[in-house]
């Protein structure tokens, strides 16, 4: 494939460059919608400052210039198969103080915090990801499992401890939650907003969707949470109402059909985006999956939620790739064609119009094949996956399982 080609596919998965919420893209919408984004807005930046300020006011009093980066490490995820014996020892709590000392004053979290530091002290940033005296950037986000990782955990050592504070925290942080919903039912990547891709409703890395699974287990009225007042709870339900529908908006149509869905959208648009420069503005599979996943534990679902996911299960049917074989070679993962292997893949990344795979590289080039793309660039995480694949099956399985017993009732 010439470099022209790839060029020429690049411009027709791309159509979107992500845009900041700005007061005069709100003016251009219609008038009935403008209160509403300028009232986020407001608030957005209002929490901005408030968080800048608390951190300001640490350095005056311990008479420093700048303030120290939060020690970085990887992305916090929940113990395995821990239980509620586990939540309520040393260890647990422990952790949990660190929780909550790197908590945001705006109720949020960063991402890549090495929590095995210890907690937070006077001075030091909530975030790792800038400089300290640089513009803060992902002072709190959505982004990686961040802020609603570490709600899960406060959740599960308060209910284990009947730790007061660790409840505290979670309902700022589902305060936190809430405040940073867009008008329409979604959710930026990183609030309050810092500009670009970040402002996005984002899909990518499951940030939208961890956001609902979280509130559909408080509507669930599952233990953890019975803690929450019922105005709290209404508020939390209220907010998944709203994310479902903005889920429904977002689906991808296609020749009249429901397929799935973009990493990310322009936040007043609801308009598929691009983000980073291997992140253009495409269908996702792995995403998809995993929204679709979600949308499957709705119990009871409305018919516009069993429609798409109907449509959903369907795109990913027929965006099957088979006929290659998964190894190694010099260190590098390679997809051999192979009319024998019995595996099935599925793209991180689809042509919006013709579904048709696409492999973007770190290079700005969009190419029609893996091979070429890892030839020329730095793979930083998988393209294909096969994750979908237990979902379209035995996933489908249970929820067609579960959608007829609630018509019998």
């Amino acid at each position: 494939m010439t470099r022209l080609l790839a060029f020429l596919i690049a411009l027709a998965v791309s159509p979107v460059l992500a845009e900041k919420i700005t007061p005069e893209r709100i003016t251009a919408l219609p008038a009935a919608e403008q209160a509403a984004w300028k009232t986020y807005l407001n608030r957005s930046q209002t929490n901005a400052a408030a968080d800048a300020a608390a951190l300001q006011a640490e350095l005056i009093a311990k008479k420093w210039t700048n303030a120290v980066r939060a020690p970085s490490g990887g992305d916090f995820n929940l113990p395995a198969k821990m239980d509620d014996i586990y939540y309520g020892r040393a260890e647990a709590k422990q952790l949990a103080d660190t929780l909550l000392s790197f908590q945001t004053p705006t109720g949020g979290w960063s991402k890549h915090t090495d929590y095995g530091k210890g907690p937070r002290r006077t001075g030091i940033q909530w975030t790792s990801q800038n400089e300290p005296g640089q513009k803060a950037h992902y002072v709190a986000t959505f982004d990686n499992h961040a802020t609603t990782e570490e709600l899960y955990f406060l959740a599960a050592v308060g209910n284990a401890t009947k730790r007061e504070d660790c409840k505290v925290a979670f309902i700022k942080g589902l305060n936190f939650i809430l405040a940073a919903q867009f008008p329409n039912g979604g959710w930026p990547q990183v609030y309050p907003l810092e500009g670009a891709y970040h402002d996005d409703i984002t899909f990518n890395d499951d940030a939208m969707t961890r956001i609902l699974e979280l509130l559909h287990a408080i509507k669930q009225n599952e233990p953890y949470y019975a803690f929450l007042s019922e105005s709290q709870r209404r508020k939390a339900i209220a907010a998944l109402e709203a994310g479902l529908r903005c889920v429904l908006q977002a689906q991808i149509i296609q020749d009249g059909k429901k397929t799935a869905w973009c990493a990310q959208y322009d936040a007043l648009a609801i308009q598929p985006a691009a983000a980073r420069t291997m992140e253009p503005a495409t269908l996702s599979g792995l995403e998809s999956a995993h929204l679709l996943h979600f949308l499957m534990t709705i119990t009871n679902p409305t018919p516009e939620i069993v429609a798409a996911i109907e449509g959903g299960l369907s795109w990913l049917e027929r965006t099957k790739i088979s006929g290659l074989t998964k190894s190694k070679l010099d260190g590098k993962t390679v997809y051999a064609s192979n009319p024998d292997s019995t595996e099935v893949y599925w793209s991180r990344f689809y042509n919006l119009t013709n579904n048709q795979p696409v492999f973007p590289g770190r290079d700005g080039i969009v190419y029609s094949t893996y091979a070429e793309m890892a030839a020329r660039n730095q793979v930083g995480y998988d393209y294909m996956t096969t994750l979908p694949g237990s979902i379209l099956n035995n996933g489908q399985k249970k929820w067609r399982k579960m959608l007829a017993g609630s018509k019998k009732k």
